[in-house]
């Protein structure tokens, strides 16, 4: 395992990468960081070479100046690509991470061989993600808006650890699905800049977030690059019936539900998840 830090857009991006063969790069979510994809990372080297940055704001990268979302992390993961002279590769991303592949694949589809996604945010949804009876699963995505929430958050080590760590189980079927790393997530959100750096991408999103709620989200034609996606059966924030519009962001789609995981699938099961990725980016073109 290596331990990298790389210079993008004039920001250094820590980055971990192990394996040999064909590049995969892992693209973390909220609230995590490079470490959720351990797992998964050990079961796919021997056949591929995983790449998992912190994106900007979270773990041990840099952290933006101000509002810093999907087009902004897409941008810093593109140049990794250029720092690293990796020409193609797969893209792995769940929730923030999914949201900042669907600019990656636009704006540089020639980069990459194939998407694989968990559960994120795609212009489909609609308003259903303010439907009333989903208010009590998105209150986060305002508070963490509030100039005071890193503050509050980050009082005490044990506030940030009640804050993060309600995530992580709740969003999850298997509620112990990190209890092995609790303490060291909680320590990384404890770390200078973590907490603000993360709710970065809820200020920058707020915007489009709006838009797709009122219905007025951009009409885009459709990403041809093969795509994958494992949404997962329980994820009490983004539930299964949400996929019903992905055929029209995706052209070429291969969709199917994660069985008996919730928001987490790479870490409540990556023994099946490292062998979906697998057995996708084996079927791929890679050059």
């Amino acid at each position: 395992m290596e331990n990298l830090k790389v210079q993008v857009d004039g920001a250094m991006l820590h980055t971990v990468r192990m394996g040999q063969g064909d590049p995969i790069v892992l693209v973390h979510g909220w609230p995590e960081f490079w470490l959720t994809w351990e797992p998964v990372m050990h079961r796919l080297a021997s056949d591929f070479t995983v790449i998992a940055p912190d994106l900007r704001g979270f773990g041990d990268s840099d952290k933006p100046d101000g509002p810093f979302g999907p087009a902004d992390h897409a941008k810093d993961i593109a140049a990794l690509l250029d720092a690293l002279r990796l020409e193609r590769v797969g893209i792995v991303g769940h929730d923030v991470g999914g949201a900042a592949m669907l600019p990656l694949a636009r704006n540089a589809p020639d980069r990459i061989s194939g998407l694989f996604f968990f559960d994120f945010v795609y212009p489909g949804i609609g308003a259903r993600m303010a439907a009333p009876d989903r208010l009590n699963e998105i209150w986060y995505q305002s508070f963490n808006q509030m100039d005071f929430a890193p503050n509050i958050v980050g009082a005490t080590r044990d506030s940030c650890r009640a804050y993060i760590s309600h995530f992580l189980r709740h969003w999850a079927h298997r509620k112990n699905a990190f209890d092995d790393v609790m303490e060291i997530f909680a320590d990384n959100f404890m770390k200078p800049g973590n907490l603000a750096g993360g709710f970065a991408h809820y200020r920058a999103s707020h915007q489009s977030r709006i838009e797709m709620l009122k219905g007025n989200a951009p009409t885009l034609p459709p990403i041809t690059i093969p795509t994958c996606i494992r949404w997962a059966e329980h994820d009490p924030l983004f539930p299964y019936a949400w996929t019903d519009r992905l055929s029209e962001t995706f052209s070429d789609l291969d969709l199917a539900p994660f069985p008996n995981v919730g928001h987490f699938p790479h870490r409540e099961d990556p023994d099946r998840t490292a062998v979906e990725i697998a057995a996708f980016f084996r079927r791929v073109n890679w050059r």
